[in-house]
């Protein structure tokens, strides 16, 4: 589990793609605190780190990973949001984040606000369902607050603390993002669907 609280903003080194997935090579000042085996988000996506060292560690992306999420498009250069898996006992400053992203989403408008700035994201149907006003969403594994929301978008302000210290300071539009929902809407709407349509006795 993870909170949503990027720890540091990391470079991919080296990205080898082929049939069965992609190995990568990730520079970061976690290096030394990251073991073999160790779950980490990358850009808000649950890897496992398969050789780590004090400059960095490696890590694979299965084609299922590939396909819902946005991990396949980075290349050598990219900066990348990290987040260790949380520990028994840290503080929960963020929200639930399971680094199970469910697909992704595309910045379309990118505005000044005093010293926020806003993001404007657009979302397929089947993720909006799940986004409501001053609800919870993640976007490249950071836990963020909904400032707004239309048919087809979802909006957040960002404060200078998560432009400095995440990627989504460098945000254009036409990036893509991976996207995480609120876990908890999604449980509520498994739980009650059995009573879809149901009157009331």
């Amino acid at each position: 589990m993870f909170t949503g609280l990027v720890q540091d903003i990391g470079r991919v080194e080296s990205v080898e793609g082929g049939a069965d997935g992609a190995r990568l090579r990730i520079a970061t000042k976690l290096g030394a605190e990251i073991g073999l085996g160790d779950s980490i988000a990358v850009n808000g996506v649950c890897l496992t780190a398969t050789a780590a060292d004090a400059s960095g560690f490696a890590t694979e992306a299965m084609n299922q990973t590939l396909e819902v999420t946005v991990i396949g498009a980075l290349v050598p250069g990219a900066r990348v949001n990290l987040e260790p898996a949380t520990r028994a006992g840290d503080r929960l400053g963020g929200h639930i984040v399971q680094g199970h992203a469910d697909g992704s989403g595309r910045v379309t408008d990118v505005t000044e606000d005093g010293f926020a700035r806003r993001i404007r994201v657009e979302l397929p149907p089947e993720l909006l369902r799940y986004v409501i006003d001053k609800g919870s969403v993640a976007f490249n594994g950071v836990s963020l607050t909904v400032a707004g929301l239309g048919d087809t978008w979802a909006e957040v302000s960002l404060i200078p603390e998560t432009l400095e210290r995440t990627n989504l300071g460098d945000a254009a539009p036409g990036d893509a993002w991976n996207v995480e929902v609120d876990v908890i809407a999604k449980y509520v709407e498994r739980l009650l669907s059995p009573f879809a349509g149901k009157e009331n006795a």
